[in-house]
């Protein structure tokens, strides 16, 4: 894109120069700062409600939440049709979570307290005020000036009333909107094909996984039945047994609970504590803690229906609510094709089906359950070779999803740097748009 043809010089750094036909303005004469509702609603009227969680990064508002207003007058923020909404804490300052309104489907809304509302005047247009306040010099200088406690950081309202803001005529705002949303429609569809791409990827994963730990690398394997209606056939020459055959459950407590702190999840399996990127309970002691070693399978008890449950690559401590289970034989599985195998679909099926519970969300597989659960055992070596497939096949697709996800972080990039050299003048898209 190119520039405009003629400049003046900014007082302010972060806008440098302007075109020469535009003005400046501090943005609380452009714009009304938390204003009041121009028509209260009736209190027995319904709106939509806005938290935090259904504004997105890019714009996009979830209006499908509807509160009657006698429910929301006190302790909430209060928008109208075509206000700019701005998050004020952080990290979803830093993210940029914000909108412009014209899409409500209600007259007013109300929603979250950490929103800075942000009503446009006569001289500015609330698409263009809303992309000004994506420009990343705007999350940049908002960021330094936040104040509060450490994780309660918010950008103040004196920052957003007293920042510098450029403002071209409003035919030239009307043009610049309308060439960043023919550009953001392209970047949306490019980043959902990419998230797409990576949904299947991870499918792909899933399969290959699921086929080569329950029917092996080949193709040409005579079959037999397993017994196993959710498994179906397996390959002939390979054993089915109930795990009570292959483990018994270890109940080894720690003196101390000073050794590595792991957890379980369906997505994970078992990792270190310290590696989860996540606020989680932690306790003032961990003295009377399950043990559990290299080796070990470890299921959370409770989330065992959702495959929570892994071989461990590590020596340390488990809630003493989970189950810990050593082999009898060490030399009867790899453990990476045990960890692959029983955190499959299927298994996690069964898991549910075992489960014990008054209601979904308090299920729970106990040992005399696991221990019933059919295992399959190809030969060792067989076992070494799916799991040197699976481990090279994951690196290939590892790699792609790498990629995919590279793309989406530059077009983010983009999209930023793009709105910021157009609504502070650097480039000229009046033509373009």
């Amino acid at each position: 894109m190119k520039p405009y043809p003629k400049y003046h010089v900014s007082t302010v750094p972060w806008l440098n120069k302007l075109p020469e036909h535009w003005q400046q303005r501090r943005l609380k004469f452009a714009a009304r700062i938390n204003p009041s509702l121009s028509r209260f609603p009736d209190y027995s009227s319904e709106v939509t409600f806005l938290p935090m969680e259904v504004v997105s990064t890019t714009g996009a508002i979830d209006c499908s939440r509807k509160r009657k207003v006698s429910e929301v007058q006190n302790g909430f923020t209060c928008f109208q049709r075509n206000d700019v909404i701005v998050a004020k804490i952080t990290p979803c300052f830093e993210n940029g979570k914000g909108a412009c309104l014209g899409e409500l489907d209600t007259d007013c809304a109300f929603g979250s307290t950490e929103f800075i509302v942000l009503r446009a005047g006569k001289a500015i247009r609330p698409a263009f005020l809303y992309y000004l306040t994506c420009a990343n010099q705007f999350r940049q200088l908002g960021t330094q000036s936040m104040t509060g406690s450490a994780g309660q950081q918010r950008v103040g309202l004196d920052f957003v009333a007293n920042l510098p803001c450029p403002l071209p005529p409003t035919a030239e705002q009307d043009a610049i909107v309308a060439f960043l949303a023919t550009k953001e429609a392209d970047m949306q569809k490019f980043i959902a094909g990419n998230r797409r791409r990576m949904e299947l990827l991870k499918e792909q994963k899933t399969a290959l996984i699921q086929r080569a730990v329950t029917r092996g690398l080949d193709l040409n394997v005579r079959l037999k039945p397993s017994r196993i209606p959710w498994l179906g056939d397996i390959p002939e020459h390979w054993q089915e047994k109930a795990a009570k055959f292959f483990f018994r459950e270890i109940d080894e407590r720690s003196k101390t609970g000073n050794e590595e702190l792991l957890s379980v999840s369906h997505i994970t399996g078992v990792t270190p504590r310290r590696e989860k990127d996540i606020t989680m309970f932690m306790a003032e002691s961990y003295e009377g803690f399950k043990t559990c070693r290299v080796g070990d399978l470890v299921i959370n008890i409770m989330w065992a229906w959702m495959g929570a449950l892994g071989v461990s690559r590590h020596t340390g401590i488990v809630s003493s609510a989970y189950g810990v289970y050593r082999l009898k034989d060490a030399t009867t599985f790899v453990p990476d094709y045990l960890d692959h195998l029983l955190r499959t679909k299927p298994y996690a099926a069964e898991y549910h089906c075992r489960s014990t519970g008054i209601r979904s969300s308090r299920l729970r597989m106990y040992t005399d359950a696991f221990f019933r659960v059919p295992v399959l055992r190809p030969p060792i070596e067989e076992q070494r070779e799916i799991v040197d497939f699976i481990g090279s096949e994951s690196a290939q697709i590892g790699k792609a999803l790498a990629a995919a996800e590279r793309e989406i972080e530059l077009m983010e990039e983009y999209r930023t740097a793009l709105i910021a050299a157009a609504v502070t003048g650097k480039i000229d898209v009046s033509t373009a748009a």
